[in-house]
């Protein structure tokens, strides 16, 4: 093992950057958001959301492609290859004089940041298992949790400076850091021996008999149900936040506060989990973000769908704190029947909930006309329907 590793605590702190990119393509252009609208010349003001929902239609793609890849060439090679193809998503938005060419880029952006988030976690289990993963990845989660809290700061503080392409050019810098880091400091993980041949009927394989276990359907289901409404809220904070309700440079702020709450869930998760089952866990979050969204949505419903802020900040906090403790969860529960294709079903699985809570997130979005009502209606109604299927799958465990 200490072959593979140059040293420890550079090594978390490197698989913690490659992971977190995705928060840092997603999270630091939200501030910036109507900008680039006004820029592109977008007539419908809640088409911008797609700047962010298209990264995870291209993600969903690059999660089932690069487990695989990755099995058959190689950990860092694979890494390399989705940055190349980042920065040149990245180049393209960079250039774009319309919103289709800088959906265009985004998209190619998520395909490439799909790289380094499944190909991380494949070097950490390269090198260690059990009790020391574990530890690991709580560590790597630890650093990770601060990008969400931090990206947007970053893309404010580059437009207070700079012009908005500019951001783009800082996620090259980024990709660029990370590519030669990987290259100059960190071993290959995963020996030739150990590689198995590249078929794309592997891939087709995983996603039939993902597809056919009810287990991993129903939790791969509920997964893409309720981080639909979470993609959701990634595309309308800053028309909610900051124009809605006028936070203007205060938007990251809050952004950040409501994204320590999910990084607080993995803390919270890990307690739980010592007493009680995930199954438990997970339907009482369910559960929660279900009641929780009662008397909210009845208050909007007789109140011309108007709240304030701190009441619907509150909500907010507390439906995520579910949420993050669900994230975990969630994946574990889905792949847990299919052991004996693990890395494949992980990519499988990522997949599905990344293209299922993508499109569910532009259908909310579309909704909005100036009040939270189609956000927190979508918690309500996903998190009710996730419920039924939870229960139908409980029952065929």
């Amino acid at each position: 093992m200490q072959k593979s590793i140059q040293n420890k605590s550079e090594f978390i702190a490197l698989m913690a950057l490659l992971m977190s990119m995705v928060a840092l393509t997603i999270d630091a252009m939200l501030p910036v958001l109507s900008v680039v609208g006004n820029d592109l010349k977008v007539v419908n003001k809640n088409d911008v959301q797609q700047i962010i929902s298209s990264v995870f239609l291209g993600m969903s793609l690059g999660i089932l492609i690069f487990g695989p890849i990755s099995d058959s060439f190689g950990r860092k090679v694979t890494i390399y290859f989705g940055l190349i193809l980042f920065g040149l998503g990245c180049l393209i938005s960079y250039l774009a004089e319309s919103m289709e060419v800088m959906l265009l880029g985004r998209v190619m952006q998520g395909f490439g940041v799909a790289s380094p988030r499944v190909v991380t976690l494949a070097m950490i289990r390269d090198l260690f298992s059990g009790q020391s993963m574990g530890k690991i990845l709580s560590l790597v989660m630890m650093i990770f949790v601060l990008v969400p809290a931090l990206a947007p700061f970053i893309g404010q503080l580059i437009v207070t400076f700079a012009h908005w392409r500019f951001i783009f050019i800082f996620f090259l810098f980024v990709a660029l850091i990370c590519g030669l880091w990987l290259m100059i400091r960190q071993p290959e993980t995963l020996e030739k021996a150990n590689r198995i041949p590249f078929e794309f009927k592997q891939i087709k394989n995983g996603v039939f008999e993902t597809l056919i276990n009810p287990i991993s359907r129903y939790y791969t289901l509920i997964s893409g149900l309720i981080f639909g409404s979470f993609v959701a809220y990634l595309s309308l904070s800053q028309q909610i936040l900051q124009k809605q309700y006028a936070l203007g440079d205060k938007f990251p702020q809050y952004f950040a506060m409501l994204a320590l709450f999910i990084g607080f869930a993995s803390f919270v998760n890990s307690k739980l989990l010592e007493h009680y089952s995930m199954e438990l866990v997970t339907k009482i979050c369910f559960l929660g973000i279900f009641i929780l969204s009662i008397p909210i949505n009845v208050f909007l419903v007789f109140n011309d769908q108007l709240i304030s802020l701190m009441p619907f900040i509150f909500y907010l906090g507390v439906t995520f704190l579910f949420i993050g403790i669900l994230m975990g969860n969630l994946t574990s529960l889905a792949v847990q029947p299919l052991g004996h294709i693990a890395g494949v079903a992980n990519s499988v699985i990522g997949s599905l909930m990344t293209l299922i809570s993508g499109i569910l997130g532009v259908i909310i979005g579309s909704f909005y006309e100036g009040t939270v009502f189609p956000l927190t209606l979508s918690f309500f109604v996903l998190s009710l329907i996730s419920l039924f299927v939870l229960f139908l799958c409980l029952k065929k465990s």
